[in-house]
């Protein structure tokens, strides 16, 4: 198979064809394997949130704590069992350094992600909906793009900005967009306005809009996001926050109920059953398949 071949057949390339074609893409977020293996019976698009990962590896907030290598190796495990979906990977601010950045950016490639976002926050780091963010230079992080994005042989590149104040969030959509960057975000954006705006100043360049529970973006379907010309919509933490509440109500009725287990729909032949299409996915499609439909 020629360089070119293989390149046209890899993941970013499949999931830059969905970009582009006709409506919004949904990517939802897991935070582990087991959350994975659930949605991935739902949605052909998982993104790695780095909201639940800091929640789920660490047990701490996303404020900057996740090692790359950590992230590196749960995407593997990732790949290896979903070799069919599309795996868009938050790696924050590139783990600080450019050259880190594009240490990561290799890696991830080499296992078969189909793309990664990088922001243009500074340290301390927040989450993207929270306050108190901290920005970098507009022409430090376009640097740091330029880096990563001359790494990359296909892999999708999702630029984010994280400029709350709308001079400033518009200014930085439109130079990120003037960029070999396939995708645009700013995150934490408040109102249907601003993503016209934003839509408005990217020109043509793919938008990916950003939702999560208790965040500062609306609540917006994927038919008001198609209205409003965004082409990619992930959900952070979906899966993070179902099995929050359900771990506590579970646990809560435990305590009530006197120890007895309560009568529950799922048991150990229903996740058995879930986590054995994992095994049988591996065997059929094999290492050498990983990544291609």
């Amino acid at each position: 198979m020629t360089t070119a071949t293989a390149r046209a057949r890899g993941a970013g390339h499949h999931l830059r064809q969905d970009v582009r074609a006709a409506g919004v893409t949904p990517l939802v977020g897991v935070f582990d394997m087991f959350s994975a293996s659930i949605a991935a019976q739902h949605f052909d698009g998982l993104f790695v949130s780095g909201f639940g990962f800091a929640a789920s590896h660490y047990g701490l907030p996303d404020i900057g704590f996740i090692a790359w290598p950590d992230m590196v190796g749960f995407v593997q495990r990732l790949r290896l069992a979903f070799p069919h979906h599309h795996l868009l990977v938050d790696i924050d601010d590139g783990y600080v350094d450019p050259e880190v950045a594009c240490h990561v950016v290799g890696h991830l490639e080499a296992i078969g992600a189909s793309g990664v976002i990088i922001e243009d926050q500074k340290r301390p780091r927040r989450c993207g909906h929270a306050d108190g963010k901290l920005i970098l230079p507009l022409e430090e992080y376009l640097a740091k793009l330029e880096m990563v994005l001359a790494t990359r042989r296909d892999l999708v590149v999702v630029a984010r900005t994280d400029a709350a104040e709308e001079k400033e969030m518009l200014r930085r959509a439109a130079a990120l967009a003037a960029t070999d960057a396939d995708v645009i975000l700013v995150d934490g954006v408040r109102s249907e306005h601003a993503v016209r705006r934003i839509r408005e100043v990217i020109g043509d360049k793919p938008l990916l809009f950003n939702q999560i529970a208790g965040g500062k973006s609306p609540r917006l379907s994927l038919t008001d996001l198609t209205a409003l010309g965004v082409d990619v919509a992930i959900y952070s933490t979906p899966c993070l926050f179902a099995a929050q509440t359900a771990i506590e109500r579970s646990l809560e009725e435990l305590k009530k109920a006197d120890g007895m287990l309560p009568e529950a729909s799922i048991g150990v032949a229903d996740s058995t059953a879930l986590l054995e299409r994992n095994i049988s996915r591996n065997h059929i499609t094999g290492r050498d398949h990983v990544g291609l439909p």
